[in-house]
């Protein structure tokens, strides 16, 4: 039971009213319309957006602090964390197999939404008093919108998410717990070495964050999606009935908790937007902050490069963790959070290897998140206070780590949802007043010349940029 049951109450009663039919509503309206103004460009422009990520212009001369890969990976640092592991697993508990498809769904109107968000982020950027870019829906809805309160207000709402919500408390406790079950690590050494490294690398702001994130991320990746389809492969023969069930239940409400069929069809999709929003942040405004700081003479280039973050973080990663959870039956069953992600892998493959998977990949998803939230937080407290916040923000920030691995698991993912969803809403309303400004700059992007030698495909015409 929760330590403080009128606390979770309230906090499950705000939760129900913030990721209530309005904001699913204005969330996944906005990928929709996004989806159609834009012509599919998620699905007709993936090719070009991925040959861009890893053909991204590094030229230091170009306005920005790093490059765009760079820049990527920072981003892809605070998406691929708990929510890919942890997230999954507690979506399809409370909602069922179904929820997957709904992350899916949402997923797949998020790459338009995230597209449309960076795009902005580094058209509407500007250089701060340290010859430093900052970016973000906090300054499109102030320079682009001429709405400064909505984009304080935003910059309030990224502050909690960072200290109260995906930035802290859900990172740390993954972290602690996966340590403590694997190798019997006191939780309080586990917050106070965290602590300890998070300060060393974010004194060193975007530059030091986005080399971690380089190192760290693409290796991260590979190595849970790897470990994925080898348990997958493994047990290919369940494989199509999974994937069978997940479509079935999106539409039925077929769920583990509160009786097999108890769920309703609402139940699934809240939980699975909820969580898919949690891990791949589509709509909720954070990556465009990371996006602003590449190097790029192109709004649309970058909008497309940060397009392909939701397409991995949900499409792939997402994906490969819902399917091992269905495929090994473990989401049936009594375990919840990371515990039934352990053991989903400990069955598919061994008790070992399981563990070690699972645990290794906590470590590294939610350590880079913690890093790269601490750079959003610190970009929403400068908009908000200036650089004399910097430091209170680290300083609470710190404190937070510390003291999170010891917060309830239900208490810190309601907690994490509501700061979320508010966080979204002056984001999205920043989306949808300026769709023309998304929609001109795309045109003018692709309204280029068709290279014969690339057999017909687009090319931009750089007199555009």
């Amino acid at each position: 039971m929760p330590p403080f049951p009128p606390v979770q109450d309230l906090l499950q009663t705000i939760d129900n009213l913030v990721w209530g039919p309005p904001l699913l509503i204005l969330l996944v309206g906005t990928g929709i319309y996004l989806t159609a103004r834009l012509g599919l460009l998620q699905v007709f422009r993936l090719p070009l957006a991925l040959r861009l990520v890893f053909r991204a212009d590094k030229n230091p001369h170009l306005p920005g602090d790093v490059s765009s890969f760079a820049a990527l990976c920072t981003a892809l640092s605070a998406t691929v964390g708990t929510g890919n592991i942890v997230g999954v697993a507690t979506a399809i508990k409370l909602g069922g197999p179904g929820a997957l498809f709904w992350m899916w769904m949402a997923a797949f109107f998020g790459m338009a939404t995230k597209y449309a968000e960076c795009l902005l982020a580094v058209k509407y950027r500007q250089v701060d008093d340290k010859g430093q870019m900052a970016g973000g829906p906090m300054y499109y809805l102030t320079h682009g919108l001429g709405l400064p309160w909505l984009g304080k207000l935003f910059a309030l709402f990224g502050v909690g998410v960072a200290l109260f919500g995906i930035g802290t408390f859900a990172q740390v406790n993954a972290i602690s717990e996966a340590v403590h079950s694997t190798f019997d690590v006191p939780v309080l050494w586990t917050c106070l070495t965290l602590a300890v490294l998070v300060a060393m690398i974010t004194l060193g702001g975007i530059k030091s964050i986005s080399r971690v994130a380089e190192a760290i991320v693409p290796f991260m990746m590979v190595f849970y999606v790897t470990a994925s389809v080898a348990l997958l492969a493994m047990n290919a023969s369940a494989l199509p009935q999974a994937i069978v069930l997940v479509i079935q239940s999106a539409f039925t409400g077929h769920a583990a908790v509160g009786g097999f069929f108890g769920a309703t069809m609402m139940l699934a999709i809240q939980s699975g937007v909820a969580r898919g929003v949690f891990s791949n942040e589509s709509g909720l405004g954070s990556a465009p902050i990371a996006a602003a700081a590449a190097r790029s003479n192109s709004c649309v280039e970058q909008g497309l490069i940060s397009m392909t973050g939701t397409f991995f973080d949900t499409i792939i990663i997402c994906t490969m963790t819902g399917l091992v959870l269905i495929v090994t039956g473990v989401w049936s069953g009594d375990a919840s959070g990371a515990r039934m992600t352990n053991l989903a892998f400990q069955q598919g493959l061994s008790q070992d290897w399981g563990n070690l998977i699972v645990t290794i990949g906590l470590l590294f998803f939610a350590f880079t998140t913690i890093i790269g939230w601490n750079y959003y937080g610190e970009r929403c407290m400068q908009y908000l206070a200036g650089r004399r916040g910097i430091i209170p923000f680290k300083l609470v920030f710190i404190a937070c780590i510390v003291g999170s691995a010891f917060l309830h698991l239900d208490l810190i993912w309601v907690l994490a949802d509501i700061v979320n969803g508010l966080m979204a809403i002056p984001n999205l309303i920043g989306l949808i007043c300026l769709r023309h400004v998304i929609a001109s700059e795309t045109k003018r992007y692709f309204a280029g010349q068709l290279d014969d030698d690339d057999n017909g495909v687009l090319q931009p015409a750089l007199a555009q940029r």
